[in-house]
């Protein structure tokens, strides 16, 4: 099952959420990330490709079942590939009289997460049924999704409510022409919105998503934590690199780390859980006691003193990544600016010190002097658990 989480919050009537933000950031890094306080609410986002079925034309471009495999390059191997566009081909029929033919065939990423007019939370492929335009961009509040392209209009359940200047089509339902929708929920361990990306999973999205691992969630991670910021990092790096080093069980730290960060121990489980077992700081930023929480296979949740903070890892390439960091914090201290900001620039820091560390070792594996390395079995054990994971989702058919 492929599973997103986004950002919960209640919404006081019925809205999506579009883009709408406000500056808190550290001038002396603008650099590497673009910072800003977000409103509560829901938004727009994209993952890798799905694959689905039973829906034509698109269901005869994979009619055998296959996924195809993905590369951070975007790239396929030649003979994959060349199946995949071969299938892609065949599945538009230029024969088909114009009034009742379909466009040709591709492959949607994008989602968007909404409440409807009752309040239940939905989400949807973030695309428009006639042409394939996005119908939503970042965060905000609407009453429905009018497509920018030819204004066909989608209630927020993902009814069809206007399709313009269609006169003269046929074999065409409104009904038909909803938008698709994801299955949904909200997580109750901390404020994460949960969606399935596989719709032939029948599993409860929370237990896939959490695992064994929800019990100890619940007891480091709430919804009452109020949200910061967001920061973002362009890092030239291959996705899994910066992955690797955030699994390494604080290996690095000791070496590299000007900030302390005490040593964790790891637990391969799913999500694998890293606890910090001793430590703290002057300014109480991290407390006595941490939770580090990697969920397969970009995903992080960090829970240290009064703050959370989460690490989306996207890739956008073989060798460039962007991180999304989300923080949070206590509700009794949301207005201290003082310590926010003292917090923010100690965490930005850290996170200064990863990039510079990860970009390094990016280097190093496109050298033809290593390979492969080996594991520190005291620390790694987070690290080879993702590798397994890895392997696995690779070599599935």
């Amino acid at each position: 099952m492929a599973i997103a989480a986004v950002r919960d919050a209640a919404v006081a009537r019925p809205a999506v959420t579009l883009a709408r933000r406000n500056a808190r950031s550290s001038s002396a890094s603008s650099r590497r990330f673009s910072g800003g306080r977000r409103p509560p609410g829901l938004f727009a986002s994209s993952l890798a490709p799905s694959p689905r079925s039973g829906r034509s034309p698109c269901s005869a471009a994979a009619s055998d079942g296959r996924r195809m495999p993905s590369s951070p390059s975007g790239e396929y191997p030649a003979e994959l590939r060349d199946l995949h566009v071969r299938r892609m081909v065949e599945a538009f029929d230029p024969g088909v009289p114009l009034p009742q033919a379909f466009t040709p065939p591709a492959r949607d990423v994008h989602f968007v997460v909404c409440r409807d007019a009752e309040g239940r939370l939905r989400a949807f492929h973030n695309v428009c049924r006639h042409h394939a335009s996005l119908l939503a961009r970042g965060t905000g509040r609407k009453l429905c999704f009018v497509c920018p392209y030819h204004g066909w209009t989608y209630g927020l359940d993902g009814a069809l409510l206007k399709a313009t200047r269609v006169s003269g089509i046929q074999n065409f339902s409104v009904d038909v022409w909803r938008l698709w929708s994801y299955s949904v929920e909200c997580c109750y361990v901390g404020p994460f919105v949960l969606v399935n990306m596989d719709e032939d999973s029948p599993a409860q999205v929370e237990a896939e998503w959490l695992g064994s691992c929800s019990e100890i969630l619940r007891s480091g991670i709430d919804s009452s934590l109020k949200h910061v910021c967001r920061r973002e990092y362009a890092i030239e790096c291959n996705w899994k690199v910066f992955c690797d080093n955030y699994l390494d069980g604080g290996y690095h730290v000791p070496t590299r780390m000007r900030v302390s960060r005490p040593a964790s121990t790891s637990t391969p489980t799913r999500p694998a859980i890293q606890n910090r077992l001793d430590g703290g700081d002057d300014l109480g930023r991290l407390g006595s006691k941490a939770l580090y929480a990697f969920v397969y296979p970009n995903f992080m949740i960090n829970r240290y003193g009064p703050w959370m903070d989460t690490n989306l890892v996207v890739p956008e390439g073989a060798r460039r990544c962007r991180v999304i960091f989300d923080y949070f914090l206590d509700a009794a201290l949301k207005d201290d600016d003082a310590f926010i900001e003292k917090s923010l620039e100690e965490s930005e820091t850290v996170q200064m010190e990863d990039v510079d560390l990860c970009e390094g070792v990016q280097k190093g594996l496109e050298s033809p002097a290593y390979c492969s390395g080996r594991y520190a079995p005291g620390v790694e054990q987070a690290m080879h658990h993702f590798h397994c994971l890895l392997h696995e989702s690779l070599t599935k058919p």
